[in-house]
């Protein structure tokens, strides 16, 4: 097999993560990685030897217009995922699989992380693993797929050393 390359771009397109996170960067591009690299061979991706990503790490204003423009949702949230990737669109050879754009909403990730009464940074990581799954074209829209998902979510948070994010919330 293959082995992968991820060209993870970490973008801060708000100063408050750095103060309140500082490893913000670092995590989202250790997350992003397993992920991708846990759950890439179920999409046949398996045989692309580079995929790009780009994570952005925005305040609640950008993720609001970024949820009204593509979601017709006038509010922010916590993580959208933009994907780029059609797994029915065959890629040149050679060519790097463009996966898309995990986006995370800085005050609303904050605010939830105290809510919930874990470090931000686990759940910047759990954000982060949520947008990339989807990218790869998980879904949560049915039980089963929830289960699926979360699931698999769970067991990278694992590897990560972020306890489960589902535990005691159900």
């Amino acid at each position: 097999m293959t082995k992968l390359t991820a060209v993870i771009d970490v973008a801060s397109l708000c100063a408050n993560w750095e103060p309140a996170c500082p490893a913000a960067e670092d995590l989202a591009r250790a997350a992003a990685g397993l992920a991708l690299s846990r759950s890439k061979a179920g999409f046949g991706i398996e045989q692309r030897t580079v995929i790009e990503l780009a994570i952005s790490l925005a305040d609640d204003a950008v993720q609001q217009r970024l949820n009204l423009d593509w979601r017709g949702v006038d509010q922010p949230t916590n993580v959208l995922a933009f994907p780029a990737w059609d797994p029915e669109t065959p890629l040149p050879p050679g060519a790097a699989l463009l996966l898309g754009d995990v986006v995370l909403a800085f005050e609303t990730t904050a605010r939830e992380a105290d809510e919930q009464g874990k470090p931000l940074s686990d759940h910047l990581s759990h954000l982060i693993v949520h947008g990339v799954l989807h990218l790869l074209g998980y879904d949560h829209a049915t039980e089963a797929e929830a289960v699926a998902m979360e699931s698999l979510e769970t067991s990278i948070l694992a590897s990560l050393g972020v306890p489960d994010p589902y535990r005691g919330t159900m």
